[in-house]
């Protein structure tokens, strides 16, 4: 347990001594979210929810996609 503390100690000091290292990270943190939540919401859609009803529908079709070999 000695070196996880150690490790923690090292980030908690570093991020706690940043200035611009803050807003940086925030930045960061904003472009990812973005990036996961909402270009997911426009740009990919649940494509199997919306074509199959059932479950087994939806595993059957993507079971067929991944062992037939593409021509």
């Amino acid at each position: 347990m000695g070196i996880l503390k150690k490790i923690f100690r090292f980030y908690y000091e570093g991020f706690k001594s940043m200035t611009i290292g803050k807003t940086l990270w925030a930045i960061i943190i904003i472009k990812l979210f973005i990036m996961f939540a909402i270009l997911k919401l426009f740009f990919f859609p649940n494509f199997l929810k919306t074509n199959f009803s059932s479950d087994e529908e939806r595993s059957n079709y993507v079971i067929e996609r991944l062992t037939t070999p593409k021509k």
